[in-house]
């Protein structure tokens, strides 16, 4: 088994036991093991908002299409989310002003310097994280999960949480 399978399997196990680890990424790939882009952890590139129409309707999703949500126990422009919490839910980070594309608001985009010093795209003031059991873009694995102390939520471009509980 090569190293790309193993780390895979061990982030797999991770979530669904419900912990993070720390998955480095191998040739250029997202901590969730799919797609690269101009967005996502990592990456040297700033960021890409954009949409894209799932069964939940149309939401927000990274440059690669995968989907963004937003964590409840998160403040307007505070991440409540890091080690553990970020393995399962890495951030989305950029490295400049992050870019709006399809239905995203450009003027909803914000930052906010997170713990380690990187740079977390907002999005009406919610921090935005990908999710690492999302295996290929537009999948909503995470929608409506409560893990680390709050529930989890895929935004529509109006930058609410789109709510199906």
């Amino acid at each position: 088994m090569n190293r790309k399978a193993i780390l895979g399997s061990t982030a797999a196990l991770a979530v669904a036991a419900g912990v993070g680890v720390g998955v480095a990424t191998l040739g250029g790939g997202s901590a969730s093991g799919y797609g690269g882009g101009s967005s996502g952890t990592g990456t040297s590139t700033p960021a890409t908002v954009r949409t894209a129409s799932v069964g939940l309707g149309k939401v927000l999703t990274d440059g690669s299409g995968r989907v963004l949500y937003l964590f409840e126990a998160d403040r307007p422009g505070v991440s409540n989310c890091a080690n553990a919490c970020a393995g399962v839910w890495p951030p989305l980070t950029t490295t400049g002003t992050p870019h709006a594309a399809g239905a995203a608001i450009a003027s909803q985009l914000g930052n906010v310097r997170r713990g380690d010093g990187t740079t977390q795209v907002t999005y009406h003031g919610h921090p935005l994280y990908l999710y690492a059991g999302d295996n290929a873009p537009r999948d909503t694995n995470g929608q409506g999960l409560d893990q680390f102390g709050a529930k989890w939520y895929v935004l529509a471009p109006t930058g609410g949480k789109i709510d199906n509980d």
